[in-house]
């Protein structure tokens, strides 16, 4: 189970970036994580008439290791760390380190 997921808002701690919030757009593979209006790059991009695209500087948002994030915790106001436990019933969770609370809860 990923500490980290798709729609969690997280607190970048490295890196130019450093401070800022947002959420997880998506995951590119198992370390990487693309979050919104972070580690974002200028990009030369070349016309494709074919599919409609016009050439010119684009602005895109590029993949962040997953280590330098953590999860904004709303009850701290901070990033915190993030363990994993089972419940009764078997369901896996996850669970702020800090006050012990369900995240997303």
């Amino acid at each position: 189970m990923q500490k980290i997921r798709k729609g969690d808002e997280v607190v970048i701690i490295a890196g130019r970036d450093k401070g800022k919030r947002g959420t997880v757009l998506r995951r590119v593979d198992d370390e990487h994580l693309v979050v919104e209006g972070v580690n974002v790059v200028k990009k030369h991009v070349r016309p494709n008439p074919m599919k409609g695209q016009t050439g010119g500087i684009v602005e895109k948002s590029m993949p962040i290791d997953q280590s330098n994030v953590m999860l904004f915790n709303p009850v701290t106001g901070k990033g915190d760390r993030v363990g994993l436990r089972m419940l009764e019933d078997g369901r896996k969770v996850r669970f702020f380190k800090s006050n012990g609370e369900q995240v997303g809860a």
